[in-house]
C-alpha cells in the first residue's frame, strides 16, 4: 500500500520514483538521488529529483533532465531538479520520501 501512495500522477499517467531513481543513479557524476511528486496546477503532480552530486562533479539541472529525458517516456520525464548535500533514509536505509515532500509542501505555502 505505501508505493500505492509514492507513485506520481502526473497528466494521468502514474510514474514510479523508484524507477527514476535507479536511472539518476547510472549518471557518473550523481551520488544519491530520490524522486518525489511537486504540486502542479496543470498537471496535477510533476516528477522532482532532489540529487546529491559526487565531489568534484560539475552537472546542471538541464543536463540532468536531458539524461533522464533521453532514456524514459515524456510523462515520465524530470521536469525540475534540486541539489542537496543528502538525501534522507531510515536505518535501514529506505528514502524517505515523506521528508523531502514536506519540505517541499513548506516552499509552496
Amino acid at each position: 500500500m505505501d508505493r500505492l501512495k509514492e507513485l506520481i500522477k502526473y497528466k494521468g499517467f502514474q510514474v514510479a520514483p523508484a524507477e527514476l531513481e535507479a536511472l539518476l543513479l547510472t549518471h557518473a557524476d550523481i551520488a544519491d538521488a530520490a524522486v518525489i511528486p511537486k504540486p502542479d496546477a496543470e498537471a496535477g503532480e510533476i516528477p522532482k529529483a532532489s540529487v546529491v552530486v559526487k565531489p568534484g562533479a560539475t552537472i546542471t539541472e538541464a543536463a540532468i533532465i536531458d539524461f533522464v529525458g533521453a532514456h524514459v517516456s515524456p510523462q515520465k520525464r524530470v521536469r525540475e531538479v534540486e541539489f542537496i548535500d543528502a538525501i534522507p533514509k531510515s536505518a535501514a536505509g529506505k528514502i524517505l520520501r515523506r521528508i523531502l515532500a514536506d519540505k517541499e509542501r513548506a516552499k509552496v505555502t
